[in-house]
């Protein structure tokens, strides 16, 4: 580990060389690349300078501590070395953290696709919670939503709801969400107070750039219609809705967007051709990781998402991540946007995991 991250230092250092090479500053693409490479490595770094120095003081406290100084100095020294031993594994810890390679797509903008499951109206309503409750947390970091296709019911659910979510680690954050999500609770309608049990599918995607994925313009099948509202009824006398149509080269199933939200059928096609990249990088990602190894299964990022990742149990305040096994039983702070005890957990959970795997005697992912 210390040979890998002495060659990260000398690295470090010769970017920032490069960056004080007058020679360099008239290359402004190349000036970015190294100032985005070298804040990459700066808490790596930032970490392995500070455990040099630790070393360092754990040294000077274990000469303090020899027979031939006085007892007072000794007591002072063994006191000294302790809290610096101490702080030496604790940065050991966050070296070996630090040194797990990232989710190259965790600083990605999103887009949350949100499907009502099993349940009927109920579990349409229960869709829109869920909406409610991400567009909630993203208010809380600070991140943009922008309503990209919605299916409404006429008692305020959402049969399906497309959003984006642009902000900085929003992926990170936000792909602990993929899975099923079961809710329990007494329905409106319900006049006999009996609990019911509904469900509803999340799929979060990381945001693609054109680069990243190519669409095939003789695949692409595009359509315009005419906008509706609940029920069915127009809501625009143009026809500025858009659904996009794409054959995969692989001969799998068509991938259908559709989205009416702006009254632009300029905006509604650049929304439209946003999901469908995002859901054909998405396709892509996975197949690559199931060429890799069938036996990945990852229920962050890679969720399976016909799997239940977390339950709602509203009679008693109760959040359940079946993932972790974790309960949680501030559910109405959770519904207001309150995720991050959950998440921060999740988070822990997935890097434990990733740090396993990275190991010489960890199991292979």
């Amino acid at each position: 580990m210390f040979e890998q991250l002495e060659a990260v230092r000398s690295h470090y250092d010769a970017i920032a060389a490069r960056l004080a090479d007058p020679a360099v500053h008239g290359d402004l693409q190349e000036l970015q690349r190294l100032g985005k490479e070298q804040a990459q490595l700066r808490e790596l770094v930032d970490l392995y300078t500070a455990y040099r120095r630790v070393e360092q003081a754990i040294e000077e406290a274990r000469e303090l501590a020899e027979p031939e100084q006085d007892l007072q100095m000794q007591a002072y020294a063994r006191q000294e070395l302790s809290k610096q031993q101490a702080e030496r594994d604790r940065l050991e810890a966050a070296l070996k953290l630090a040194l797990v390679p990232r989710d190259p797509k965790d600083q990605k903008d999103v887009i949350v696709e949100i499907r009502l499951g099993t349940g009927g109206e109920e579990a349409a309503l229960f869709a829109a919670d869920l909406f409610k409750m991400y567009s909630r947390y993203a208010d809380l970091h600070r991140w943009k939503v922008e309503l990209v296709a919605d299916s409404a019911t006429e008692r305020g659910g959402y049969r399906e709801v497309v959003f984006e979510v642009r902000g900085r680690g929003a992926y990170s954050r936000l792909k602990f969400e993929n899975g099923v999500h079961r809710v329990q609770r007494v329905p409106e309608t319900e006049a006999q107070g009996r609990i019911h049990t509904s469900t509803a599918t999340v799929v979060v995607l990381p945001e693609a750039e054109e680069l990243e994925v190519s669409i095939d313009p003789d695949r692409l099948r595009r359509e315009v219609f005419r906008s509706t509202g609940h029920g069915g009824q127009s809501v625009n006398t143009t026809d500025s809705a858009v659904r996009l149509t794409y054959t995969p080269e692989d001969g799998g199933p068509p991938i259908v967007v559709s989205c009416q939200d702006e009254r632009s059928q300029l905006k509604n096609e650049a929304k439209a051709r946003k999901v469908l990249m995002a859901r054909l990088y998405d396709r892509q990602r996975a197949q690559q990781e199931a060429a890799v190894t069938q036996a990945r299964r990852s229920a962050v990022g890679t969720a399976e998402r016909s799997e239940k990742v977390r339950t709602y149990n509203f009679p008693e305040g109760r959040i359940t991540d079946h993932r972790i096994d974790f309960k949680y039983y501030k559910l109405p702070q959770f519904m207001a946007g309150d995720l991050d005890p959950v998440v921060d957990k999740l988070i822990q959970w997935d890097q434990a995991n990733r740090l396993t795997a990275t190991e010489p005697n960890g199991a292979s992912r």
